[in-house]
C-alpha cells in the first residue's frame, strides 16, 4: 500500500511540475455577480452557473428556509420508503409544466438523473446514440448500460453521422438519441431540429440534457426546445445552475417513462430524496423565473454585450445565444496561468484543460449572469484587454 500511495503522490507532483495542478478559490460570501474571496478581495464573478442571479435571491432563500422549517433538514429516506414530501410533488408539477411534459421526477443531481434515465430505459436489444461531446454524466450513463445495449457515438452535431448510427441501430427494439442542449465546454447548441427530424424517420426517442439552457435559452428561458420551436420526448435538467443554484436534478417526459424511473432507476431507489430546503428553494426559483421573464432578456443582452466586447478586442468567440463564452488558448498550463492573471485583475474566471477538454484545446470559459452590471462586464473586458498579448 505504501508503494501505491507514493506512486499517487508522484502523479500529483507531476501535475505541479507541469503547471496543471488546479486550485479551488475559497469564497467567504454568497454567490453573486461579484464574490468575496476568503482573503477578503471582492472580484467580478465570471465563472458561475448562477445565470439568473437566483442563488442569493431573497425569495429563493425564504423558500428554502420555509421548507426546512416545515419538513426538517432532510428526508432520511429514499422516495419509495418514506422520503416523498408534498414539496417534492409540488416542485415536480411545476417542472413538468415548465418542460411541457406530462410528468417529472427529481434526483439529488442531474448527474444522477442522467444515470437514472439511460440504463433504466435502455435494455438488451436496445440502442443508445450519443453526441461525442456530451457531458460526462451522459457518457457515464451510457457506460452503465448493459453490454447487450448497442452504444453508438456520432460526431458532434453531425446529422449525417447521426443518420449513420440510426441506420446501424435499425433492428434495435428501442432507440434513444441523447444530447446536451447546450454543450458546456463549447457554448454551442445541439441541432435539435435535425435530431428530431431524424428521430421521427427512425422511430427513435430524443432526450435532451438542458442543464445549461434552462433560464438561459429560449424567449422565456425554457431551453433549447423553446429556442428551436420543437418538441422532444424527454428533458433532463439541473436545479443547481439557473434554477436556484443549490443542487438537484430532474427528468421530465411522458408519464409512463417517469413511472418507469420511479419504479426502476437506481439513483432514486437507493439515494435519499431531494433535501426539503433544496426543493423549496428551487420551487421559488421557478416562480421567480416565470413571473420575471425580463431576467432572461437581460441575461441575453449581457451575453451579447460581453461577446461583442471580446470580438472588438480580437478574441474569437462562437456566435451563440448561450451564456457560455469559451476562449481557446491551447495548453492546460497556459489556461491556468491566464486565469490566475485575470484574478490579479479582479476577475474570477476558470481555466479548463485536460482531461475536462481534449489536449491542446484548453480554454478560459466566461459565464454571464443577468445580474452582472455593465460596470462588471466592462471591468472583465478591461482585464481581457490586458491579457490579449499573452493569449
Amino acid at each position: 500500500m505504501t508503494t501505491t500511495i507514493e506512486e499517487v503522490r508522484s502523479e500529483i507532483d507531476a501535475l505541479h511540475d507541469a503547471g496543471t495542478y488546479k486550485t479551488e478559490p475559497v469564497l467567504s460570501g454568497a454567490m453573486g455577480p461579484t464574490v468575496r474571496l476568503a482573503g477578503g478581495a471582492e472580484v467580478v464573478n465570471l465563472c458561475s452557473n448562477n445565470y439568473l442571479g437566483l442563488a442569493n435571491h431573497p425569495d429563493v432563500i425564504a423558500g428554502a428556509k420555509k421548507a426546512m422549517d416545515e419538513y426538517g433538514n432532510g428526508t432520511a429516506s429514499v422516495r419509495f420508503i418514506c422520503g416523498t414530501f408534498s414539496v417534492h410533488l409540488e416542485l415536480e408539477k411545476i417542472i413538468a409544466d415548465f418542460c411541457s411534459a406530462e410528468k417529472a421526477t427529481t434526483y439529488v443531481s442531474c448527474w444522477n438523473a442522467n444515470e437514472a434515465l439511460v440504463p433504466s430505459l435502455a435494455g438488451a436489444g436496445d440502442a443508445v446514440i450519443s453526441d461525442e461531446l456530451n457531458h460526462a454524466s451522459i457518457i457515464d450513463a451510457c457506460r452503465l448500460c448493459s453490454k447487450k445495449v448497442n452504444r453508438l457515438i456520432y460526431k458532434h452535431s453531425d446529422m449525417s453521422d447521426l443518420a449513420r448510427c440510426l441506420g446501424e441501430a435499425a433492428d434495435a427494439r428501442r432507440k434513444l438519441i441523447i444530447t446536451d442542449g447546450v454543450f458546456s465546454m463549447e457554448g454551442d447548441l445541439a441541432d435539435l431540429p435535425g435530431i428530431v427530424e431524424l428521430a421521427g424517420k427512425h422511430d427513435a426517442l430524443v432526450a435532451v440534457d438542458d442543464s445549461h439552457a434552462h433560464g438561459v435559452v429560449g424567449r422565456t428561458g425554457k431551453g433549447t426546445p423553446e429556442h428551436f420551436g420543437v418538441q422532444v420526448d424527454i428533458v433532463t435538467g439541473t436545479l443547481g445552475k439557473a434554477l436556484g443554484g443549490a443542487a438537484g436534478g430532474f427528468i421530465a417526459g411522458p408519464a409512463p417513462i417517469i413511472e418507469l424511473m420511479v419504479q426502476r432507476s437506481r439513483p432514486q431507489l437507493f439515494s435519499n430524496a431531494l433535501p426539503p430546503a433544496v426543493a423549496g428553494g428551487a420551487l421559488e426559483a421557478f416562480r421567480v423565473l416565470l413571473s420575471e421573464p425580463n431576467r432572461v432578456a437581460h441575461l441575453q443582452e449581457n451575453v451579447g454585450y460581453l461577446r461583442d466586447g471580446l470580438r472588438k478586442l480580437g478574441y474569437e468567440v462562437l456566435q451563440s445565444p448561450t451564456a457560455i463564452l469559451p476562449i481557446i488558448v491551447g495548453e492546460t498550463a497556459k489556461a491556468l496561468r491566464l486565469a490566475a492573471a485575470m484574478l490579479e485583475q479582479g476577475v474570477l474566471i476558470t481555466g479548463f484543460g485536460f482531461p475536462v477538454v481534449p489536449e491542446g484545446a484548453a480554454r478560459l470559459r466566461a459565464q454571464v449572469s443577468s445580474v452582472h452590471t455593465r460596470n462588471h462586464l466592462d471591468k472583465a473586458l478591461k482585464a481581457f484587454e490586458a491579457l490579449k498579448s499573452e493569449v
